[in-house]
């Protein structure tokens, strides 16, 4: 998480010296309802008010205090004085003609991310973000090469799918994907408070196994996702079957390299799935399904091949048709079940990043080792 140096309140001018309200939003189901039960017990108020302020907060989200109605006016004013409820900022929204929507939101700094909802059958899974751009530099990735700029608030990242409850017509999600801007293994305790958020039946009440990390293959993440004992998902990016080819194209493969990633998914306790770009001419050969073949069979692994989008592909190629087919075929040959995943939102910008870049511009990444942003565990 961001770490700032604390105001010196001798330099603050008076009308400033306000007390921060506490963001509700950022905390576990747990610890949101022990913070209000205290807090109303403190004002000699019935307990069970706590349980009707936090159903607001997620389970029938409200964007301010003034729209908890079942609350007497002068406690909601009493909850605007101590605590905060925030809201992401619609900044754009598109629609795909194959019904994928994408939506930009704005921060309270001014920073961007981006949510995409993707319809299919009576699904809907949103892909979120848990980083604002991202230090990992992946050659064909947006969302790398606009660098990193700083973690996202548990209230940003589940606070993307709160947020599309409260449209008009709500977008109601059934599976979730970290699988949009940012590493959320170098995010862990935001996204550690975000599966709880996520997954409580007092919250937004996702079940786990609807819910996918999405990881370059961050070791200590993976553990910290192994310990907790909910059924998430988790999927590793993979996108090239040897170290020579991944280093090329993924410049972390140097601090967790592949075969530390393979180990580490095959002592997880649930089916992984490797995330695998099809990089036309790069790592879509024969030889590169045959290799990933046996890196799937080693930990058991499920293959999703992607099409690489066009638009944010960074001078890369998609494969032809046939060529993904030959590959698809090729694994299932070696006994690896495998799906080559269909491509969304082409015609408009849903390659993760390329909306923000458009709506931003590229900024000055920040090295995130150097501000203490790094959080992987």
């Amino acid at each position: 998480m961001t770490h700032t140096s604390a105001p010196n309140p001798a330099a603050m001018p008076q009308d400033a010296m306000v007390v921060a309200r506490e963001e509700l939003l950022d905390l576990a189901p747990d610890d949101a309802l022990a913070r209000l039960h205290a807090w109303f017990a403190e004002r000699g108020e019935p307990t069970y008010r706590a349980a009707q302020v936090f159903a607001r907060l997620w389970l029938k989200p409200v964007a301010t205090f003034d729209e908890m109605t079942e609350i007497p006016a002068r406690l909601r004013a009493a909850l605007h004085e101590h605590f905060s409820i925030r809201s992401l900022a619609l900044s754009a929204q598109q629609l795909s003609k194959d019904g994928t929507e994408k939506f930009l939101f704005r921060l309270d700094d001014g920073q961007l991310i981006e949510t995409v909802a993707i319809p299919e059958d009576d699904r809907l899974t949103l892909c979120i973000s848990s980083q604002a751009g991202c230090a990992l530099q992946c050659r064909f990735c947006a969302t790398g090469a606009m660098g990193f700029q700083r973690n996202l608030r548990p209230s940003e990242i589940a606070g993307q799918v709160r947020q599309l409850r409260m449209l008009s017509p709500a977008r109601m999600a059934t599976n979730i994907v970290f699988m949009g801007m940012g590493e959320p293994m170098m995010n862990w305790s935001a996204v550690d408070v975000t599966l709880s958020l996520l997954n409580d039946a007092r919250a937004l009440g996702i079940g786990a196994r609807h819910i996918t990390i999405s990881t370059v293959g961050v070791l200590p993440g993976i553990v910290a996702l192994g310990e907790r004992p909910e059924q998430f998902r988790l999927a590793i990016s993979i996108h090239a079957p040897t170290d020579a080819l991944r280093g090329s194209l993924m410049p972390v493969n140097v601090k967790y390299p592949l075969s530390e990633v393979i180990a580490a998914a095959a002592t997880f306790d649930r089916r992984v799935t490797f995330e695998y770009v099809l990089l036309g001419g790069v790592n879509d050969q024969i030889e590169h399904a045959s290799q990933l073949a046996a890196l799937a069979r080693e930990c058991r692994a499920f293959v999703n091949l992607i099409p690489l989008h066009p638009g944010g592909s960074m001078g890369f190629h998609p494969s032809p048709a046939s060529t993904s087919a030959a590959f698809a075929r090729l694994l299932r040959a070696r006994g690896v079940e495998t799906a080559v995943r269909r491509s969304r939102g082409l015609d408009i910008s849903a390659a993760c990043g390329q909306l923000r870049t458009e709506r931003l511009g590229r900024r000055l990444p920040v090295a995130p080792d150097d501000h203490g942003e790094v959080d992987e565990a």
